[in-house]
């Protein structure tokens, strides 16, 4: 069924590539080749929950110019699950933009590197070999790239964002092909299965494991590999930033999981460490700049960085725990990373698509010169709302018991005896620290966010001016929305469907109930609908009393004789998104560093009075102002001076080439 349903997969793709390239019309152009990019994500919906169910199926294989070498498609459970959400996110994206099919993203290179952007994104899970899963990771990044490019035209932005997304691409592709290649060595062969044949604990496997966690690390964001992110998503077309966001980064956690969990399955505990220690850093540092940024795209695409920092973390734990001897523990940990996947897919398609409406309606992003949009934009605002619970992990919804479940194995995973190893005491304490901490600031970003942009007053004209989006382009993300309260409410089907999944990594048991979640061997268990109940029973009274006193209140005056807090109140007068986040900055001051202007206009009568005082506070990304630019400043200096290398002297060139093959040749001699 399952290769059946591949076949129809990449016959669609195929054909919605050749509708976008093909067909005259930008309307006909959006109603064909993203009707057939929704049917292709359709098919790998169904081949997903295929293979995610345990359906057996042939491997599909597709032969190459290349002697000897074919590609293979065979998704495991693992892969199936990836392969779910990718097209799932994907034919929300594609069904989003026929509704918002109007500039650069609405043309035929537009809508055919979409194509191929989902073709991508869905070979990459259903690969059983190194050659396969490479040109699926290299056809999602070139197509992502076209992508990212589309509204070059319009902001001088667009283009340097997507140099910096193409040269970490290619990184990332280099450092995984060296992965592979080290694997491929040790093994004699290309396929998943012979990789887990090499010795766990060689140098090889731990030369492997690092390769491979900083090339997906990479496409995770994680930092310090993230600098691209905040880069990218904010400048691709809003349908394109939803697919990276809450699709294609989620591949780098495929890798990640593919490695520790099916290539390498019982490396050391160390390799749990360090993927601990990257996820902490990464969630912390993540919502820290998502907290104190006014850009709406730019703030959600430092979340990512936070969300899938909590599922290495979760992941790295899972490793430790597997490597301390501690199965069921390791069992939850390794769930917590598969729910944090599965809901960061439907809140963060949600919270993209939303920005792109509120960008369609408005022209902006700036958090600064929105406002009052709940009123001019009553179904976005729901959909953004929603998926802002889903973000900031309160209850009900899929982020709550995602990490939820998270920290019950954290909690869990010091031994009672006191029995555990130094680097188990030091950093399972941390990590907890850590989700808290970002659980907290999580709630503050997303109350900014959609305090700021949904609620009060219009800050500027174009909020004033807003509309909401084509119907279609307001129906998607409430879909997305509605799949992260009923993944909430529901998860007990979603952690069973995930359990063998688990189960066959760790050797603990999984979860079995439809409604709610319990995490067998550590005696906790979650029923969503219970905590919903509870908390309407504690807010049924405070809603009595507030209408009760509401209606006895007696008449209030409107004529106040001052503004404060009255009709009088003025856009001025509310809070912004940065002085919403002055505190937090001050707190974190050090970590930020922020750079604050005060700028004093006085009166022209006299020097003693002023007329306008301006305070413009910013921050920037203190990674890459204090790695990455110092870095590209060497390698610009590097180059300069390698210039003169090629002064024409045809004896140096010669010189140069026997010096090159003596290497080769020293390189190979030490290898054999």
């Amino acid at each position: 069924m399952t290769d059946g349903f591949l076949v129809l997969d990449l016959v669609l793709g195929a054909v919605a590539v050749l509708a976008a390239v093909g067909l005259p019309g930008a309307r006909a152009r959006a109603v064909v080749a993203g009707g057939l990019t929704v049917l292709t994500g359709a098919a790998g919906v169904v081949a997903g929950a295929a293979a995610l169910s345990g359906t057996a199926s042939a491997p599909l294989r597709i032969g190459t110019a290349l002697p000897g070498i074919e590609l293979a498609f065979q998704p495991d459970r693992l892969g199936g699950l990836f392969l779910l959400l990718v097209s799932g996110v994907g034919v929300l994206a594609a069904a989003s933009g026929i509704a918002s099919a109007h500039g650069p993203s609405g043309s035929r290179s537009g809508w055919a590197a979409f194509a191929l952007f989902l073709l991508g994104m869905q070979a990459v899970p259903a690969a059983s070999d190194a050659a396969s899963f490479l040109f699926g990771w290299e056809l999602m990044a070139a197509a992502s790239t076209a992508l990212v490019l589309a509204e070059h035209a319009q902001r001088a932005t667009v283009g340097r964002a997507a140099l910096w997304y193409a040269v970490m691409s290619q990184a990332s592709f280099a450092l995984i092909l060296a992965g592979f290649g080290v694997l491929a060595g040790k093994s004699g062969a290309t396929s998943f299965a012979s990789f887990a044949a090499v010795d766990q604990h060689s140098a090889a496997a731990s030369w492997a494991f690092c390769l491979l966690t900083a090339g997906f690390g990479i496409k995770m964001g994680l930092v310090p590999l993230h600098v691209w992110l905040p880069r990218a998503h904010p400048e691709a077309p809003a349908h394109v930033s939803a697919a990276m966001s809450a699709a294609m980064v989620k591949l780098g956690a495929y890798g990640i999981a593919l490695t520790i969990v099916r290539l390498l399955p019982h490396g050391p505990a160390w390799w749990g460490a360090v993927l601990l220690a990257l996820g902490a850093l990464s969630a912390g540092y993540g919502i820290l700049r998502a907290s104190v940024t006014s850009d709406l795209k730019v703030l959600l695409a430092y979340s990512t960085s936070e969300n899938l920092g909590l599922i290495a973390l979760a992941l790295g734990a899972s490793e430790l725990l597997q490597a301390a001897g501690q199965p069921q523990i390791a069992a939850a940990a390794l769930l917590a990373a598969l729910l944090l996947c599965v809901s960061h897919a439907a809140f963060k398609a949600a919270l993209f698509l939303t920005a792109g409406s509120v960008l369609h309606g408005t022209g902006e992003r700036d958090l600064d010169r929105l406002g009052g949009l709940q009123a001019r934009m009553p179904q976005t605002a729901l959909a953004f709302g929603a998926a802002a619970f889903g973000a900031a992990a309160l209850p009900a919804s899929s982020g709550f018991i995602a990490e939820w479940v998270l920290l019950q194995s954290l909690v869990h995973a010091t031994p009672a005896d006191g029995r555990a190893p130094i680097i188990d005491v030091v950093l399972f304490p941390v990590a907890v620290g850590v989700v808290a901490l970002t659980a907290g600031l999580s709630v503050l970003t997303f109350v900014k966010a959609y305090g700021i942009a949904f609620l009060g007053r219009p800050r500027s004209p174009a909020a004033a001016d807003a509309h909401e989006p084509p119907l279609l382009e307001r129906i998607v993300p409430l879909v997305a929305a509605a799949l992260v309260f009923a993944l909430g409410l529901v998860p007990g089907a979603v952690a069973s469907a995930l359990g063998p999944i688990t189960t066959g990594t760790t050797g603990g048991a999984h979860p079995s109930e439809v409604i709610g979640v319990t995490l067998p061997g550590l005696d906790a268990r979650l029923t969503p609908l219970w905590v919903l109940a509870l908390a309407a029973a504690a807010l049924v009274p405070a809603v009595i009393a507030t209408v009760v006193s509401a209606r006895r209140a007696p008449a209030r005056s409107t004529a106040l004789p001052w503004g404060s807090g009255g009709v009088l109140t003025g856009a001025r007068m509310q809070y912004t998104a940065t002085s919403f986040t002055e505190p937090a900055l001050r707190v974190f001051d050090d970590v930020l560093a922020p750079t604050r202007d005060v700028a004093v206009t006085h009166a022209a009568e006299s020097a003693y009075l002023v007329e306008r005082v301006r305070v413009d506070v910013s921050t920037e990304d203190i990674v890459e102002r204090r790695l990455y630019r110092p870095l590209t400043r060497l390698l610009d200096g590097l180059g300069v001076r390698a210039r003169g290398i090629q002064n024409g002297s045809i004896h140096r060139y010669l010189v140069y080439s026997f010096a090159a093959v003596a290497v080769v040749l020293v390189v190979v001699a030490a290898i054999r």
